[in-house]
């Protein structure tokens, strides 16, 4: 069971290692959604680059005595991967990490330079994660699931520093890739800010998330999206619980409106964003349901970890406009 008071001690363990993110106004922004007040929270900001890394930082502080001696293994395309390897770092223990063998250079490379072992397997994130499962089973050392419970709680703080930040929030809109972030900020929603709707986004090409939150029940989908951060190929059964009941919304986007929503973030609010870190605000812009309330609305960039070839799509869309 998740929560508050949880959060509300993780957020004592995160705060002592990371500072609190910007939630930021950017007028250039409002009139691309219409006129509409958007303030974006610049999670692409912490030391990894990603929101992620509060999950690792929360980790390593509640590290069972196993776990420290064994070691840990998990497996991500990139944010949870350098969360892990980072909290790892902080604790002095062994991680080893299971990525598709598609990850992106520059993740493979962060994760590394962190101190992690990284081991490339599979063509999907699903595949990466029965390895990892594999390897830890035999090695001793513990899986950490992509949401596990401290994970969750970790990245739950950033939605403690929002609704404290801005408590007359009419919508968040947050990428959904395993649905922590999503988890969480149902969490600090529901105690701190309960007339705010949370609005979950997800990758068309890996909606996975979507239908398990659609059906009540945890299904799979492939996932073939460019946005590694939205790339798994099921539901999260203990994620899922929280946002079957209390997500408020659930918007799917194409790949193309994620890269014009990055394309918006480097020219409107001089922020590099990754494709998972630019789909909260292509939900925003692609939402049918507009939220009714008077206040502004919140976009999480979650991540500024742009591959090569994501900078290429975001530059060529900006020549074009």
């Amino acid at each position: 069971m998740l929560r508050f008071d949880d959060v509300l001690s993780a957020a004592e363990v995160v705060g002592r290692e990371l500072p609190a993110t910007p939630l930021q106004a950017h007028p250039l922004l409002d009139q691309a959604l219409a006129g509409r007040a958007v303030l974006v929270k610049h999670e692409n900001v912490l030391p990894t680059g990603a929101f992620k890394v509060r999950g690792g930082v929360h980790l390593a502080a509640r590290l069972s005595d196993e776990e420290r001696t064994h070691g840990l293994v998990t497996c991500s395309t990139g944010n949870h991967a350098q969360s892990v390897a980072y909290g790892a770092r902080l604790a002095g223990v062994r991680a080893t990490i299971v990525m598709p063998a598609d990850a992106p250079a520059s993740k493979r490379d962060a994760v590394r330079a962190l101190g992690a072992e990284v081991v490339l397997v599979g063509a999907s994130l699903g595949e990466a994660a029965e390895h990892a499962r594999g390897l830890a089973a035999a090695s001793g050392a513990a899986f950490v699931c992509p949401t596990d419970p401290r994970i969750v709680l970790g990245h739950a703080t950033a939605y403690l520093e929002l609704f404290g930040q801005a408590p007359d929030l009419a919508a968040v809109f947050v990428p959904v890739g395993s649905g922590t972030g999503a988890a969480g900020a149902c969490l600090a929603r529901d105690a701190l800010a309960p007339g705010c709707r949370v609005i979950g986004v997800q990758s068309s090409a890996a909606p996975a998330g979507w239908r398990s939150w659609r059906s009540g029940t945890i299904e799979t989908a492939p996932a073939t999206t460019r946005a590694a951060g939205l790339a798994t190929t099921t539901g999260y059964p203990r994620t899922q619980e929280v946002l079957r009941d209390r997500l408020d919304d659930f918007v799917l986007v194409d790949d193309a409106e994620i890269d014009e929503a990055a394309r918006l973030l480097a020219t409107c609010a001089h922020t590099l964003a990754e494709g998972a870190g630019a789909a909260a605000l292509a939900g925003a812009r692609a939402a049918q349901d507009w939220p009714a309330g008077p206040g502004p609305v919140a976009v999480m960039c979650t991540g500024g970890n742009a591959s090569v070839d994501e900078i290429a799509r975001i530059a060529g869309l900006a020549v074009a406009a």
